[in-house]
């Protein structure tokens, strides 16, 4: 049995849609899930009340925590290590392998490519929040407790991801007629992990015997595109004039006193300011996988959201 915790998200849903690919004995758990491939075994589950999470491992080869909490500072701090540390707990007892999908926030701001090697020095709380999750898992693993490994994606996009910034001021915007925006600087760069190469690749991580015990950074395009390039392909994509403003971080923090999701991320602003370099060339190294490039991947998410038209 592999489990999927937090199978309701675009990550999970992607990486149930690969699973089918090693087993049929696929367990789907969240508040709410559904199926995804015709023979998936569904668990309602709150991850935060143990006896449930012991229940949705029990039996479980394999545990991906792919869980998305709501966008909130303070429910990061209260929430996170108590789902881990019975996540934690539910694979010790069943003996199960985990595998954590996590993002970059830890390494706060870096200043050219992050690896994983990249020292943990988160510049945000809630970066500090994904620190100390990350520490719980890794010390597990040294001491010989559980086999786990992290998988880390840089900020994605893709069809039916309605939670990437950029579906919200890019295609969503472009896709309505509407001028995109973009974030304090549109003549950096910043790195994407297209979301059904993310799915893929931890499913492939997930059934890899030797990938445990490390992290991993999912396999993302190297050829990284500024805000303004990533516009203008998106344009091109909907046969649209790549129309945008550019939204300063002064802007952010006046509109963030009205806007409480715009205001949980102000202290996130210096991902946007200078370049968000994303480097997987250790999957790259390691595995035979063709990863999808900027200019099919924005293709492929404006088709999806043409096709929601009409």
């Amino acid at each position: 049995m592999q489990t999927i915790l937090g199978a309701s998200g675009i990550i999970g849903k992607e990486t149930a849609k690969n699973l089918a690919q090693y087993t049929d004995k696929i367990r789907l758990v969240s508040r709410n899930p559904q199926k995804v491939n015709e023979h998936d075994e569904l668990i309602a589950a709150d991850l935060t009340l143990k006896d449930q999470v012991f229940k949705a491992v029990k039996g479980s080869e394999v545990v991906y925590l792919t869980v998305g909490l709501p966008y909130s500072l303070e429910v990061w701090q209260s929430t996170w290590p108590v789902i881990m540390r019975n996540v934690i707990d539910a694979c010790k007892e069943n003996q199960a392998r985990l595998v954590f999908f996590d993002n970059v926030y830890l390494y706060g701001k870096v200043d050219g490519w992050m690896t994983e090697e990249t020292p943990v020095n988160p510049s945000s709380k809630k970066g500090e929040v994904r620190a100390k999750i990350a520490e719980m898992l890794m010390e597990e693993v040294a001491s010989k407790n559980l086999e786990a490994q992290i998988a880390r994606s840089a900020d994605f996009y893709g069809p039916d991801t309605p939670l990437s910034v950029v579906s919200v001021t890019v295609f969503e915007r472009l896709a309505n007629g509407k001028s995109a925006q973009w974030l304090v600087n549109d003549k950096v760069k910043h790195s994407f992990t297209y979301t059904p190469d993310a799915g893929r690749a931890t499913a492939l991580l997930g059934n890899t015997g030797k990938a445990y015990n490390q992290v991993w950074h999912l396999p993302t395009d190297r050829n990284v595109l500024t805000g303004v390039e990533f516009i203008q392909q998106t344009a091109a994509a909907f046969q649209t004039k790549p129309r945008y403003m550019v939204a300063k971080k002064w802007l952010i923090r006046l509109m963030g006193l009205v806007n409480q999701p715009l205001k949980e991320n102000i202290e996130m602003l210096y991902q946007n300011d200078s370049d968000y370099l994303f480097d997987s060339s250790k999957f790259d190294q390691a595995f035979s996988f063709e990863k999808v490039s900027y200019g099919k991947g924005i293709r492929e998410t404006a088709g999806w959201y043409e096709s929601r038209k009409g």
